[in-house]
């Protein structure tokens, strides 16, 4: 099946029971909405590598980067903040703009000296037929800068197939074009995570007391060099499947790499992934005392800093147990936060299953246990109503139910990529315990559940 035809079910949902109709495999209709489009997935997926341009080949009205409000943070270039466009014009549609973006990727290149630089067509220049990737190759040639074309218009279907797209492109133009100075047996990648709000940055000094060497980081606080190099690492840590998965088998297909599904949300995640890390690495060691020994300073490793979160979380604890959850997110948060709640005593009793794979709905159900609540409907009068039904102590949730939570004047705690508080790893379970906490128990929640004074004083005439 051609790329261009291809939906993002065709990837992230596997048909199970013959009966279930997938509405979701149906094509984009022109004036339809259709969410966020795959030019986005792209940017998602390809725009968090920080030292390269990402060039949009298209209107002034579709340039966007995501991560420029997303909270994907880097240690070092900012480049990847800064939003490049072609600048399309009515004269660009008539008689095409493949000059005009020749021009603009030299003139890149000459100001900015990034690492690499990104094309991204958008539907004005598909639809116009512009050769987008002749002339990638072309000016490549001529600032002797990778140029690298990101073929997602937004008309071919929805953001999974765009970060899908992305995915590809990295595998097909980047992975695999040069070589680490040295490896080591211990050297991982992590897939699929864009070290929202600095969380990568929790866990990267934990796997380094274990002497686990990230090699590649796909894509958060990426250089552009990392990735090429990131077909020689020894095992692939996948974050969000929904995203990567895909990514990940390919990279097992080619290179032999094989890969592990993990969470650095929660104690109990995060314990898992660093052992399931070591015992991955160890099965490919051919000396069993090296191995004995990484397994050994890992255990050593969980102990010390599971000591020390107890002592942390102490102060939230008591206050936290029992209190109840309905989670509405996606991807890997859709199951790994109900086990972090769990961590602090709390319960999710219900939560969502958007933008996960079949097997993350498995793992939700299994999570919940037999009493929650799996909602495959996330609108905002849905979620109200469970709401309401459950009387719930908090909602967790994205950027756009949060407003559900203020209609319904019950605390909620915003998880999307927007926000500026880390919530992986040992740390990050601290600040997420410190978070639900400040939301729980702020004297807001009573100030507006009180009639209003002049509601009052014409209850008191009467």
């Amino acid at each position: 099946m051609n790329k261009t035809q291809e939906t993002a079910c065709n990837y992230n949902q596997k048909k199970r029971n013959s009966k279930k109709k997938l509405t979701c495999t149906k094509p984009p209709q022109p004036g339809s909405t259709q969410g966020n489009c795959p030019f986005d997935g792209a940017m998602v997926s390809v725009g968090a590598i920080t030292d390269a341009v990402h060039l949009v080949h298209g209107a002034i009205s579709c340039t966007h980067n995501p991560w420029a409000t997303h909270g994907s943070l880097s240690s070092g270039s900012q480049l990847y903040q800064t939003a490049f466009t072609t600048d399309f014009s009515e004269g660009n549609i008539v008689f095409g703009g493949e000059k005009k973006l020749y021009k603009s990727i030299v003139e890149v290149a000459q100001r900015y000296h990034p690492a690499a630089i990104f094309v991204y067509a958008t539907c004005v220049a598909a639809l116009i037929g512009d050769d987008i990737d002749s002339v990638c190759k072309l000016a490549a040639q001529q600032i002797n800068i990778p140029v690298i074309y990101v073929n997602a218009p937004g008309f071919l279907g929805s953001k999974n197939l765009g970060n899908r797209i992305g995915n590809e492109v990295l595998l097909n133009d980047v992975i695999g074009t040069a070589e680490p100075e040295f490896t080591t047996p211990f050297d991982i990648n992590i897939v699929g995570d864009y070290n929202v709000a600095g969380e990568t940055w929790n866990v990267l000094p934990l796997l380094q007391k274990m002497g686990v060497r990230v090699l590649s980081k796909i894509t958060g606080d990426a250089r552009y060099q990392e990735v090429c190099y990131a077909h020689r690492a020894k095992l692939n840590v996948v974050l969000c499947s929904n995203v990567a998965i895909q990514m990940a088998q390919k990279m097992q297909e080619r290179y032999g790499i094989p890969y592990i599904e993990e969470s650095f949300y929660g104690v109990t995640n995060l314990n898992n992934c660093l052992r399931n890390v070591a015992a991955k690495l160890s099965v490919s060691l051919e000396d069993n005392f090296v191995a004995h020994e990484l397994q050994k300073r890992t255990e050593k490793l969980i102990a010390q800093e599971t000591a020390v979160l107890e002592i942390a979380l102490a102060p939230y604890l008591s206050d936290l147990k029992g209190k109840r959850i309905i989670l509405s997110t996606g991807g890997v948060k859709s199951w790994s936060l109900i086990l972090a709640a769990q961590d602090l005593g709390m319960e999710v009793i219900a939560a969502t299953d958007g933008k996960t794979t079949e097997e993350e709905k498995v793992k939700i159900k299994q999570y919940l246990g037999e009493d929650g609540m799996v909602l495959s409907d996330t609108t905002p009068q849905a979620l109200l109503q469970v709401l309401k039904q459950t009387k719930a102590d908090v909602l967790i949730t994205g950027a756009g139910n949060k407003y559900t939570a203020l209609k319904e004047q019950i605390p909620f705690l915003d998880i999307n990529h927007e926000r500026h508080h880390a919530y992986a790893g040992y740390a990050g379970l601290v600040e997420l315990a410190r978070e639900l906490h400040e939301a729980l128990y702020s004297p807001i929640w009573k100030q507006i559940s009180k009639s209003a004074p002049w509601d009052e004083k014409f209850s008191l005439s009467i």
